[in-house]
């Protein structure tokens, strides 16, 4: 027969016998979410880009996209809501890049919709990875929206940042935008109201 002081001893070991299942169940979910982001990094690091995606805002940004298309002679460019067609055209025809390698498109109206009115166009013709060209202090806040919009999609991509003497963009903005792009995930809308309650220039 037990003597009454074991009893307190076993009630104080069930709890533990419950927590180890669980803390071992954290601790491998963890390791499986770190394991995972580990493949996609070194996937996207050995992904060759299909694509060039240029956001507009900026003329200099398209003036650097035609001299880096010479680099890359293979790649098609989109450039997303940037100078009227007329310059855009005369930028890359200067710059020897051929018409059919330009896709000129004016539905997005902020940084926003420039991922979200084409990532399904560039889904839809199998492309898993694009350069992101913009300028540097706009980087931060595309870079946001990039993973979110483009990562939902499976596609990856590698920033190129257009020199500027512009001071990096705020914080704010990036949060703000990344709380858009995930709601356009979530329900396939842009959020572009709340751009304007924050913010008055959604750019």
């Amino acid at each position: 027969m037990r003597s009454p002081s074991s009893i307190p001893l076993l009630r104080r070991s069930r709890p533990h016998s419950r927590i180890r299942p669980v803390r071992f169940l954290l601790k491998w979910t963890l390791v499986l979410v770190l394991l995972g982001v580990a493949y996609q990094w070194l996937a996207g690091a050995f992904l060759q880009p299909q694509a060039v995606l240029v956001l507009g805002g900026a003329l200099e940004r398209e003036v650097f996209a035609a001299e880096f298309a010479k680099e890359h002679p293979t790649l098609p460019i989109w450039v997303s809501s940037g100078s009227n067609p007329e310059y855009s055209e005369w930028v890359f025809s200067e710059a020897g890049i051929a018409a059919d390698r330009l896709h000129l498109d004016y539905r997005a109206v902020d940084t926003v919709t420039n991922f979200t009115t084409l990532v399904k166009e560039f889904k839809a013709q199998g492309i898993t990875s694009i350069y992101l060209i913009t300028s540097d202090y706009h980087m931060r806040r595309a870079s946001v929206i990039g993973e979110i919009v483009l990562g939902s999609q499976g596609i990856d991509f590698k920033p190129v940042a257009v020199g500027s003497k512009r001071s990096p963009e705020s914080l704010n903005k990036a949060i703000r935008d990344g709380a858009r792009a995930v709601l356009w995930v979530a329900t396939g809308q842009t959020g572009d109201s709340l751009a304007h309650l924050l913010n008055r220039e959604p750019n």
